[in-house]
């Protein structure tokens, strides 16, 4: 008779359920977070087990790697589904959890979790650190303009180190908002230092990767865009039609449809937000700053024109994820099209 087996992982604890092929609890316990205690559990009390599910979390894919190269055919779920499926229960807890796992094991009601590899989970733990330090440097731009502002004193547009001299022209006369100020802008150099170094391991990384060249010789991709959408897809072949990628990445449109009631609304927003960002950038650049043609930059004016720039850097957005995922597949580099050949074609 065949086990399915459910996981409810925490921190310190994992409640482990073995249900059989009617759903019948066979056994329960709770086991270290251990990959070799909650195997040597699941082993000893479910010989003939046929599928281990654990929810999407923190530790899954270290769970998942380590389990799966332990013999076990663990299957890593959406927790969203999960939930979904166990909001019913009258009493949460870790038990009734892992209950609830295993039945949808048993039943087969569960959508399958694509775990990456670690080469994917070290680019994107790389693209992670940058974002944020971007984001502090910004924060701390925002901060000094305040204290700044406030004194009637406006740095106005200003990049790079035009940025620190224009604030510290501003500082000379006053030395109480200097004492303030200095600190923020010291920290602003460190972090702009320490986004040098990592946009510097981007190049290297981008250098080294023949599929991230070829992506960056899409307009409007560059390697930060390219090394993140490499490392968040992980496999093409996980995907059996391009234009599943914008769905994945939440550019397409949410759908209500029932009884006479169906109508269309903005985009998902669903999937990964860093890539759905950097693909929006891309387009953005690819309309606003590329000055060579090309129909996908085109497409993007025409419906610009008709639908405004907004709507338009969504579609392209759309569009760059299904090209980079084509060219992927097809082991291709970008093909521009004449303007002649587009507009006879049209």
């Amino acid at each position: 008779m065949e086990h399915y087996v459910g996981l409810d992982v925490s921190l310190k604890l994992t409640a482990i359920c073995i249900v059989d092929q009617t759903g019948k609890i066979v056994r329960e316990g709770m086991v270290p977070s251990d990959p070799e205690a909650i195997a040597g559990f699941v082993q000893s009390h479910a010989p003939h087990v046929a599928r281990v599910g654990l929810e999407t979390g923190a530790t899954a894919t270290w769970l998942w790697n380590e389990l799966n190269a332990l013999g076990l055919p663990v299957i890593c779920i959406d927790a969203r589904h999960a939930k979904a499926a166990l909001k019913m229960q009258i009493n949460k807890n870790d038990r009734n959890d892992a209950a609830g796992l295993a039945r949808i094991m048993q039943c087969g009601w569960y959508k399958q979790v694509h775990v990456k590899d670690n080469g994917s989970h070290a680019i994107k733990a790389l693209l992670s650190s940058r974002a944020l330090l971007v984001k502090l440097k910004r924060d701390l731009e925002n901060q000094i303009r305040g204290l700044l502002k406030n004194l009637e004193r406006v740095i106005g547009r200003a990049k790079m180190n035009v940025f620190a001299r224009r604030a510290a022209e501003l500082l000379e006369d006053r030395p109480e908002l200097a004492a303030a100020t200095l600190p923020l802008l010291r920290a602003r150099e460190a972090v702009e230092q320490e986004i040098a170094d990592l946009d510097g391991k981007v190049l290297r990384l981008a250098r080294r990767s023949a599929q991230v060249q070829r992506f960056m010789t899409v307009p409007g991709v560059g390697a930060i865009t390219a090394l993140c959408f490499l490392a968040t897809i992980d496999h093409p072949t996980r995907f059996k039609r391009s234009r599943s990628v914008g769905a994945y990445a939440g550019l397409t449109a949410r759908g209500y449809a029932s009884g006479e009631t169906d109508w269309t609304g903005r985009i998902s927003k669903c999937g990964d937000t860093m890539l759905r960002s950097y693909l929006y950038e891309a387009a953005n650049v690819l309309l606003t700053r590329v000055a060579k043609w090309s129909a996908l930059k085109a497409r993007g004016l025409r419906l610009a024109k008709r639908s405004g720039l907004r709507k338009a850097k969504v579609a392209v957005a759309r569009k760059l994820a299904v090209i980079l995922h084509r060219m992927w597949m097809d082991g291709t580099d970008f093909r521009w099209s004449s303007q002649e050949a587009d507009q006879q074609a049209a």
